[in-house]
């Protein structure tokens, strides 16, 4: 049996971190990461398009907390103590620079998320810290009067640890979860948290690629609303705006289904009358001019002016002068506020994010250390913790990864 100071079950980026910061603070320890997959750190490498994004630049704590729907408060004594300014430099402390884009997301000057990988390989190795890939764990307990954890591995092999650092990302496996639950922790039932809506609508899906820069979209008959741009896509409608909202929402849009109105404002802020007046507007100055050519109201793009035209029920051949004023209040409703079904849902690209997993009361957030066992420290998305997207989820990993190195460190 071999035996480990440290063991880290989970090669992403919190246990990449933890077992980082645990081999710099204190020297000579032996520290394993096990993962089960045949690659360690595989959403920092598929994040942000394959660019990562890294953290955002939010740099004050209580700020930084607000951005996510569960774990707020347990954050914010977290981020007082390693936030999105010291995530930066660490990074530039080894050679990585970031660079921060528009919307306030955080890359590496590379634009590469090879760079961030390489970074953290690299710092664990200079640590002496073990990787060991296709190597899962399946089981885990106290060992009788050691005061350690013996491991039982998907290799075959045992091994025994002071501490242990559990960073398995969205707590999916149901044999994670059952170890857990046999050491008397609870896990909040894991679901989606950042995810796209599935519209079978033909005109939204004949839209695909098409980007609206400020909408605004809500789920009737629940506090659900967010605002931003909306991106079509060839199953539906993703974008932040509907990232967001999917965050906020996840487990009331998962009790429904995922199937629910979404009522989208593309003029938000904009009132059904003002729209009324501009649609008579064009009629008095453009008479024989097609309604579907336009001019659109408030810089709806062409593609979704003609769309919406022919939602409204509006011929292709029917010109200003004579539209009907009830397909013109048609058209101005539509303009203003628009339902549509949604019926399932799909990953973000290749992200994938959950809310749930074990749960904050059960955990030390000074430490991370669980409160039901000593020696046995949780990081990252296995904690019912997670952020909507802009590198949230990332600041999440990086600082409780450290708050748990740090603690792991102490002889």
């Amino acid at each position: 049996m071999e035996t480990f100071d440290l063991l880290v079950v989970g090669g992403g980026a919190a246990g990449f971190f933890g077992a980082i910061t645990a081999a710099e603070a204190r020297k000579g320890q032996r520290i394993l990461i096990v993962e089960k997959g045949s690659q360690a750190l595989t959403k920092v490498r598929v994040s942000g398009g394959g660019r990562c994004n890294v953290t955002h630049a939010c740099f004050e704590p209580r700020a930084l907390s607000t951005r996510y729907p569960r774990g707020a408060r347990a954050l914010l004594s977290a981020f007082a103590r390693f936030q999105a300014r010291d995530t930066v430099e660490w990074f530039r402390g080894r050679g990585v620079a970031l660079k921060v884009e528009e919307d306030g997301r955080m890359f590496p000057v590379t634009d590469d998320s090879a760079t961030i990988v390489e970074c953290l390989q690299e710092a664990a190795r200079r640590g002496g810290v073990e990787t060991r890939l296709r190597c899962g764990v399946e089981d885990l307990k106290l060992g009788e009067g050691s005061g350690k954890w013996r491991v039982s591995l998907s290799d075959g092999t045992q091994a025994e640890a002071k501490r242990v650092l559990v960073s398995t990302g969205g707590c999916r496996s149901g044999n994670l979860a059952e170890i857990l639950a046999r050491l008397g922790h609870r896990v909040e039932k894991p679901v989606p948290s950042l995810f796209t809506f599935h519209i079978t609508q033909k005109w939204v899906q004949g839209l695909s690629g098409l980007a609206i820069e400020d909408g605004e979209v809500s789920v009737p008959g629940t506090g659900l609303k967010e605002r931003g741009p909306i991106l079509f896509t060839h199953w539906g409608l993703s974008g932040p705006a509907i990232l967001r909202l999917s965050a906020w929402g996840a487990r009331e849009l998962e009790e429904r289904g995922y199937e629910f109105v979404l009522r989208i404002q593309w003029l938000p802020g904009i009132r059904t009358e003002d729209v009324v007046e501009s649609l008579q507007k064009n009629r008095s100055e453009f008479p024989a001019r097609l309604v579907f050519n336009g001019p659109s109201i408030g810089g709806v793009p062409a593609r979704l002016w003609e769309a919406i035209v022919g939602d409204a029920g509006i011929s292709d051949q029917e010109r200003w002068n004579q539209l009907p004023r009830a397909r013109m209040l048609s058209l101005a409703e539509r303009l203003v506020r628009m339902d549509l079904s949604v019926c399932g849902k799909s990953l973000h690209k290749d992200e994938f994010v959950t809310c749930g997993g074990v749960s904050l009361k059960e955990v030390d957030f000074r430490t991370m250390e669980s409160r039901i066992h000593p020696g046995l420290y949780f990081a990252g998305e296995v904690l019912d913790v997670d952020g909507v997207t802009g590198g949230f989820n990332f600041q999440a990993a990086w600082s409780t990864g450290w708050i748990a190195g740090q603690a792991i460190s102490r002889p």
